[in-house]
């Protein structure tokens, strides 16, 4: 049995990972990648590489370290978590089964597709999953976003402080009547698209125009990068039920990053704690795997 099992190889579980073996403890990281989102960069034809501090830069080393250590990684996928005598038990997609007395899970989340022709070709360039990561960049520019919840108008009103414009295709009223929906209607650099439907992603090299359908009519429109804000799905689904969720299916952790169960310790975006950054989400893996350390001395006295 390990002392503790990391479930998601990305800059919260790598984190995890490289503080538990630290301490010496038998831990076993299990994750399709190494890296997670932070292997999709963003690329713009106006940025230079070497002007942006990437997040593959931050958690490179230590991804190259667990790279190195294969006694401590396995590349596989969790497909179930159990409470057993003494600890956990995970299922892997290849069949395989871990016991451990800890479990740290750092799936993290996907952004929601829009599922139309151009999408997948212009991913990451030019067509965006998180505006709180690259708004930044788009001073003076014309951005668009995709998304009618509060994700996507958090994005809006983020880039309308940074952009010229930013035009927002709502393809309902979602969550346009609270405060944040209301303060997007009242800017003044800001267009609202209320019913329309993205139907393509056009471009060259890069995204370059949105197909878009409202109220019957064909339109295009052109900036210099679209930001689809469709929410977040935590990959939390292979838990089963054995911890508390939100509403939105993320796991609810305390300043610990403790779940509502005793040995197991959630750590990035698959929590209900702000993350998208990639900063947080080591210093919540850092903090998850030292919770972990201290909760097994314990348990060993």
């Amino acid at each position: 049995m390990y002392d503790l099992i990391i479930l998601g190889g990305g800059p919260a579980g790598l984190t995890a990972t490289i503080y538990a073996l630290r301490k010496r403890l038998n831990a076993l990281l299990v994750t399709l990648d190494l890296g997670g989102k932070t292997n999709f960069r963003l690329q713009l034809p106006f940025v230079e590489k070497h002007l942006v501090i990437t997040g593959q830069e931050v958690v490179g080393r230590f991804a190259n370290e667990v790279e190195y250590l294969e006694f401590a990684r396995e590349f596989d996928r969790a497909e179930k978590v159990e409470k057993i005598k003494g600890g956990f038990a995970v299922t892997t997609r290849a069949g395989k089964n871990h016991k451990a007395k800890a479990i740290i899970v750092a799936t993290g989340a996907r952004g929601r597709l829009m599922n139309v022709p151009g999408e997948k070709e212009f991913m990451m360039r030019g067509l965006c999953y998180s505006a709180v990561s690259y708004a930044p960049l788009f001073i003076e520019r014309e951005t668009c976003v995709i998304g009618d919840t509060a994700l996507a108008l958090r994005a809006t009103a983020e880039l309308s402080q940074i952009a010229s414009k930013v035009t927002l295709v709502a393809p309902g009223r979602g969550d346009l009547d609270s405060p944040m929906g209301r303060k997007v209607l009242g800017a003044k650099n800001v267009e609202v698209l209320q019913g329309a439907r993205v139907e393509a992603v056009l471009g060259d090299n890069y995204a370059r125009e949105l197909a878009i359908s409202i109220d019957g009519e064909q339109r295009k429109l052109t900036a210099d990068a679209f930001f689809v804000e469709l929410e977040l799905e935590p990959r939390s689904q292979f838990l089963g039920g054995l911890v508390d969720l939100d509403e939105l299916g993320r796991i609810k952790v305390d300043g610990r990053n403790r779940s509502s169960v005793e040995g197991i310790f959630a750590a990035g975006d698959v929590t209900d704690v702000i993350a998208e950054q990639v900063l947080i989400a080591v210093g919540e893996g850092a903090k998850a795997a030292l919770s972990a350390y201290e909760y097994l001395l314990e348990a060993e006295e």
